[in-house]
């Protein structure tokens, strides 16, 4: 009897309940990682982009300066401000470069170590570093 056959086959098989639960107590996990590892990456391109900016603005100050230390102390003091609360412990190494001369380029340097994945509960922090040049005065006297 096909009838016979069909309910032995169908009382056979297990029940499908429960199937979802198990698979998303599976799959939160791998999500909840993935999510966390986007916001580490997240914050280092924000770092990165934050670096950009204090190099810009550490070269900007030290170019106005009329000697080059007082050019390297400004370019120290605005590259500082600017990345306080972008580098792990406020850790920021300023290298001030280029020609000091007039017509010349004043070059900043700006680098620290930044959180990053380290967010997650790693102890892995990454260094990001960003450079950014400023032209002297043509017309003006500088000082080495």
């Amino acid at each position: 009897m096909p009838g016979d056959r069909l309910r032995r086959c169908l009382a056979g098989r297990r029940s499908d309940e429960g199937s979802s639960t198990i698979e998303m107590v599976l799959a939160a996990p791998l999500l909840l990682f993935f999510a966390l590892v986007l916001v580490g990456l997240g914050l280092i391109v924000q770092a990165r982009g934050s670096l950009d900016g204090a190099a810009r603005d550490a070269a900007r100050a030290g170019a106005l300066q009329r000697d080059y230390s007082t050019a390297t102390s400004e370019a120290q003091r605005a590259a500082k401000a600017d990345a306080a609360g972008v580098c792990v412990g406020g850790d920021v190494q300023v290298q001030p470069g280029g020609d000091w001369q007039a017509g010349g380029m004043f070059t900043v340097t700006v680098s620290c170590n930044v959180r990053g994945l380290a967010s997650m509960g790693l102890s892995v922090t990454t260094h990001v570093s960003a450079t950014s040049a400023a032209p002297l005065d043509t017309y003006r006297r500088t000082v080495r």
